[in-house]
């Protein structure tokens, strides 16, 4: 288990909505990586390599003067993820057909039922980017695709790739939290198809897919494009999140260079999640 230290932030904010929304898309773009809404406001979480003493200067809902925001912070060793999760966390419904919740919560009457418990990952389907990528999966065409997860978090989006009826999936991080907790989400899933990796994009050599799946951060995406390009199939698709509205230029132009044609794309709170073909 890694020892990873993170850094917990408690904000109270008045009103909670849409304060809470605006506050947790700015701390994501900062590098803040887990986050729980809570009656008062937000928990979010960053890891102690990733922080620094200005960390918050440019989170600009904090100085807008239009909101409310208190907060303290700690030094986290590791953190009861489920306590929290438990306490706070309310079942998420995509587009009336998919639901990620977790084990405590009655069993919808969604066609797809994600059951996860995040230990210290990203992607409980709260944050926009989750979100938003599980809205793409719920359109592709993932039967008998091969699919590769990158920045796979809890797992969720290989764990819809095979109920989506992928042929096989592989989930990598290089966080060992998420590393460990997608292996534990695919058990709890009883998914067969789906094979976990701690590592990056160095684990892609000579791999090749039909399917990318990258939600990560821009300038991680903006390094790799290049290798997702690499290990796609002639018309492999790849869908990419993890960066703002401004920056679809950006990625869409690194795209180009390596024959990925822009197909669309989805905002939610100026967050962007973009589909691309390999031509």
């Amino acid at each position: 288990m890694s020892n990873t230290k993170y850094l917990g932030y408690y904000f109270k904010v008045n009103p909670l909505q849409p304060t809470s929304e605006i506050l947790i898309a700015e701390l994501g773009y900062a590098g803040f990586e887990s986050f729980v809404e809570t009656e008062e406001g937000v928990n979010a979480f960053i890891r102690e390599e990733d922080w620094n003493e200005a960390i918050l200067n440019d989170i600009h809902v904090l100085t807008s003067g239009e909101f409310s925001i208190d907060y303290s912070f700690e030094e986290i060793e590791q953190i009861n993820w489920n306590t929290e999760w438990e306490k706070n966390f309310n079942p998420i419904v995509v587009d009336d057909i998919c639901t990620v919740r977790a084990p405590f919560h009655e069993k919808p009457d969604t066609q797809f039922d994600i059951v996860i418990e995040p230990k210290m990952s990203f992607g409980t389907g709260h944050h926009e980017t989750t979100h938003m990528m599980i809205q793409h999966l719920l359109k592709a065409d993932l039967k008998d695709k091969k699919v590769l997860d990158m920045g796979c978090g809890t797992g969720v989006l290989a764990i819809l790739s095979e109920m989506r009826g992928a042929g096989s999936i592989e989930a990598i991080d290089i966080d060992n939290w998420c590393y460990l907790n997608t292996m534990e989400n695919v058990e709890r899933n009883n998914c067969n198809n789906i094979k976990a990796f701690e590592g990056d994009a160095s684990l892609l050599q000579r791999k090749k897919y039909d399917v990318v799946i990258a939600n990560i951060n821009r300038n991680v995406l903006l390094n790799d494009i290049s290798v997702y390009a690499s290990c796609l199939n002639p018309n492999g698709e790849l869908f990419l999140s993890g960066f703002y509205s401004e920056d679809l230029n950006m990625i869409t132009e690194e795209c180009k260079k390596h024959n990925l044609q822009f197909i669309n794309y989805i905002n939610r709170n100026n967050w962007i999640a973009a589909s691309y073909e390999l031509k």
